[in-house]
């Protein structure tokens, strides 16, 4: 007797103690029980559940399957998914297959059922949802710190002995000082020591090795170089780029600025939960240039998607699917992403879950805007100062007459202040094409009074309209490819002109246009970028009787300049001014452009053309993701409200995913080996206690200073501490020789019986050269180094210099383009940027060798470095113990000066540099 017949005996006991059934009352008993059981049990029942949809019981009708549709929704058969399949509406999903649909009646009385409750005799209590008891989704506590005697008392040190013991390992000896010094600053800065850093820590280690060591770890944590360090590993799994990564692969202007806020962040060592929520939110705390995080990912821009309806709406999907991915992986330790088309096969995040969290960025677009900044903002500290020299010039213009200033993406035409209702722009060229005209008066500089909201009309002779463009487009606030054209039909003498009438007069002292500010916004380094299609013109305005009076041309700007001697120079200086602001002060930038959200719903099957049940912002269900806010909130109240959520010292995951990953980037790897990934497919932690223990005291710490080499209590979320506390452990101090009983039992060294030796990055062997030649530019932040060339829209990036002088950066300032091999580092696994990069693949291949021996870049800085030894050195034996200090940071051994002096005897110290270069010892972390 199967689970269903035993049902149908249970119901009809419930059902014979009821009241007798209405003749229109659908009885399951009688009219539903036997249809399921007779077309649907076989393929959905106990034994086997196609598409993870089981029928025999109400509780799993109401969760559905894997398409994480609900099979019945009690009173609303419309949205129950169960009608949809044997109504076969979409015939991939059709059910029963083929040929066998239910009859109408069959249909009916289901659809009946349905809308009166699908009452169920016996199984009307069951509940529907049901908690993970995945060990991640768990509440954190923080668990007692063991006792073991025969180790220190430090408590990473306590955790990891206590699985040692279990497995008979124990810690190796404590590690040679040049080991220590070197590991540490590989870890914590991503260079090299220097010859003169690691004399100066030996000879601190003779005196008080406890002091030297906690010097030397407050050192390396307040260097500047520690955020770029840290800063990458961000950056890695976020996937952030400089370019979109489409088949157009644009370049994403001035998206570097957001590269900047994660190594300030880091430097400053902002608290974590305040390090998420402004990345998530920071427009709305004057740190908008941290919203960048949520255009990290590759996005296809809408002028390569075209203008097919179905075609938009599917690029906007996948857009907002990069935005999940990126807050998944990098916050969450969740891939939420599998949750798009159905229920996740593993983790409890459904369908549901996808789509409200979805609704949280309805707001979010790939695209630029200027950045929400604060007052003691950098950037915008720099920029007060910068405009109010720019302002100190117009006071000195303005006797001198009009004049123009080029923005870039825009002209901005200066005149008298004046008033007027109607204002005409007349063009010196038959043919026109402009974006966008904006005008300003000097009460609220910020007011475009152009606009078409503002109740402004705007006109054109229709006679020279272009065809395809409309003359709507020139004031709706928007940029772009979205144009209005002019041209002077044949043979007449007449230009274009266009007129903009205010709803009443209005003081006005600028104009602005441009042809297609959205270059300007968004890309750089295109051919024929923002290219003007306006030429000369001259400006126009009523006064009260009708009159037409001219107040600026800028075809008479020559002749000012010959009135007034000092004009051009003024000029030349304001726009240098501008260029600098454009590079120092607030400057739009590539970190999101805010929309107006619209209705968001779950898409069935992942498809934008199959809109079902509504849903509203929330946080993941299973972790209580009620965000208590208006379901029709602005977008910066939904953003805010999920940063509060995410940051909850009660949420299970954010404090775990973050302290594991600093765990991989001090150990080499995570407790849970999957770091972007805690969910069912994901590995399982190494040791549970300890990964609780380092979450809870990231959020709240309590180590002593004698433990974490502080001198005053850290404060809640502090990325610093919890790495101090790593760094202080004897586990990171020990050696990192095998021994034959630790690889028998731990080959990969996660039990932590030595410290894993492993191969740096590619980063690392780049800065870490740089500095060796003495060439290395330390200067923290800025706009990226150029190694590629200036293209065509829709032509590849090619390489063009990857080894002059300007490249000489650390490389996270390196331009960073997807689908873009830089010719040289991409062979160390320098990451695409297409993809998560939670933890970096380590090959080994013949291309690094190669790269490493021969190429530009290596010959001409083993030159360099050979150069430098023989500046600071006597002798071809001191020339060759230098260039072992200065890359290895020691002298060469007899054996090694033996090999190399043939070589130098011959004049060839740069091939020496080289073969250290293509060390194993330059090339891992010992």
């Amino acid at each position: 007797m199967n689970y269903l017949q035993v049902n149908f005996l249970m119901t009809v006991l419930f059902a014979s103690l009821g009241a007798a059934v209405t003749a229109d009352e659908v009885d399951f008993v009688r009219d539903i029980a036997p249809i399921l059981e007779d077309r649907c049990i076989y393929c959905h029942g106990e034994d086997e559940q196609e598409s993870g949809l089981r029928l025999d019981r109400r509780v799993n009708m109401l969760r559905g399957g894997d398409s994480g549709l609900a099979a019945i929704v009690p009173g609303k058969p419309e949205k129950s998914y169960l009608i949809d399949v044997i109504n076969h509406v979409d015939e991939d999903m059709a059910m029963p297959p083929d040929d066998e649909k239910l009859t109408n009646e069959e249909i009916d009385l289901i659809t009946r059922w349905i809308r009166q409750g699908a009452n169920w005799p016996g199984q009307m209590e069951s509940a529907v949802a049901e908690k993970s008891d995945h060990w991640s989704f768990q509440p954190l506590k923080r668990p007692a710190i063991p006792v073991d005697g025969s180790v220190s008392d430090h408590p990473v040190d306590q955790f990891l002995a206590k699985r040692l013991t279990a497995e008979g390992l124990s810690f190796s000896q404590p590690a040679d000082p040049r080991s220590v010094i070197r590991r540490l600053s590989i870890v914590l800065t991503g260079m090299s020591p220097t010859s003169q850093e690691v004399n100066a820590y030996l000879v601190a280690q003779e005196k008080d090795p406890a002091a030297a060591y906690e010097a030397l770890v407050n050192r390396l944590l307040e260097s500047p170089h520690f955020g770029e360090r840290w800063g990458q590993h961000w950056l890695d799994v976020i996937r952030w780029a400089e370019t979109n990564g489409s088949e157009s692969n644009m370049y994403r202007k001035n998206a570097w600025i957001y590269r900047d806020y994660v190594i300030r962040a880091l430097n400053e060592d902002k608290p974590y939960d305040e390090f998420l929520f402004e990345q998530i939110a920071g427009d709305s705390v004057g740190q908008g240039d941290a919203t960048g995080y949520l255009v990290a990912g590759p996005h296809v821009p809408a002028a390569t998607v075209g203008q097919e309806p179905a075609a938009r709406r599917q690029a906007r999907a996948d857009r907002m699917d990069e935005i999940l991915q990126t807050i998944g992986a990098s916050a969450l330790g969740v891939t939420i992403g599998c949750a798009r088309c159905h229920n996740h096969k593993f983790d409890p995040i459904s369908i549901q879950d996808y789509y409200a969290l979805s609704a949280v960025f309805q707001d979010v677009e790939f695209g630029g805007r200027f950045p929400e900044l604060s007052d003691n903002h950098p950037r915008r500290v720099r920029g007060k100062e910068l405009y109010s020299k720019i302002e100190s010039l117009h006071q000195r213009l303005r006797p001198m007459g009009p004049w123009e200033e080029d923005w870039i993406g825009y002209k901005e035409l200066h005149f008298q202040p004046t008033r007027t209702q109607k204002i005409r722009i007349s063009f010196n060229w038959n043919g026109v094409r402009l974006d966008e005209i904006e005008v300003f008066g000097p009460q609220n500089r910020l007011q475009n009074l152009a606009l078409d909201d503002f109740g402004t009309m705007v006109e054109s002779p229709i006679e020279m309209a272009v065809v395809g463009t409309q003359i709507s487009n020139v004031n709706d606030g928007q940029y772009g490819t979205q144009v209005w054209g002019a041209k002077s039909p044949k043979e007449s003498k007449q230009k274009p002109w266009i007129e903009f009438t205010f709803e009443e007069p209005h003081e006005i002292d600028r104009i602005r246009l441009s042809t297609n500010r959205e270059d300007y916004l968004e890309t750089d380094y295109l051919k024929d970028l923002n290219k003007y299609t306006f030429g000369g013109y001259r400006v126009e305005v009523q006064d009260d009787r009708g009159q037409w009076k001219q107040i600026a041309s800028t075809m008479a700007f020559k002749k000012l300049n010959q009135d007034h001697p000092d004009r051009a120079d003024l000029l030349k200086e304001l726009q240098a001014l501008a260029k600098k602001i454009d590079e120092e002060g607030p400057k739009p930038s590539f970190v999101a452009r805010f929309v107006q959200p619209v209705k968001t719903y779950v898409l069935g099957r992942g498809s934008p053309e199959n809109p079902r049940d509504e849903v509203f912002p929330a946080g993941l269900s299973e972790i209580g993701g009620d965000l208590g806010i208006d379901p029709y909130a602005v977008g910066k109240t939904r953003r805010a409200a999920f940063a509060r959520w995410l940051t909850s010292p009660t949420h299970p995951l954010t404090a775990r995913v973050a302290a594991n990953r600093i765990w991989h980037h001090v150990f080499g790897q995570g407790i849970v080996v999957s770091t972007s990934d805690f969910g069912a497919a994901g590995a399982p932690p190494t040791h549970p206690e300890l990964l609780d223990w380092l979450a809870a005291e990231l959020m709240n710490p309590t180590v002593s200073s004698k433990h974490s080499g502080e001198q005053e209590t850290p404060y809640p979320w502090s990325l610093k501490h919890l790495i101090r506390v790593l760094v202080t452990s004897a586990a990171f101090r020990q050696a990192s020789l095998p021994m034959e009983k630790g690889l028998q039992v731990d080959a990969s060294s996660s039990l932590l019986w030595r410290y894993p030796p492993k191969r740096v990055e590619a980063e690392v062997i780049r800065d870490s050269i740089l500095q060796a030649s003495g060439t290395l530019d330390r200067t923290v932040g800025g706009r990226s180094y150029r190694i590629h060339n200036v293209k065509k829209r829709y032509a590849q990036w090619e390489v063009a210099n990857n080894f002059g002088p300007q490249t000489w950066r650390r490389m996270i300032y390196q331009e960073r383009m997807r689908r873009v091999d830089d010719q040289m580092f991409v062979a160390f696994d320098f990451p695409d940027c297409g993809q998560v990069r939670d933890k970096r693949p380590v090959s080994t291949t013949p291309l690094q060798a190669l790269n490493l021996m021969n190429s530009e870049f290596v010959m001409g800085q083993s030159k360099l470095i050979a150069d430098r030894a023989r500046r600071q050195t006597r002798s071809n034996l001191e020339a060759i113990h230098r260039c072992f200090e200065l890359l290895l940071g020691r002298q060469a051994t007899s054996m090694e000066t033996a090999a190399c002096l043939s070589l130098v005897d011959n004049g060839d110290l740069t091939t020496v540099c080289r073969a250290i270069i293509n060390s194993n010892e330059f090339a891992f972390i010992p």
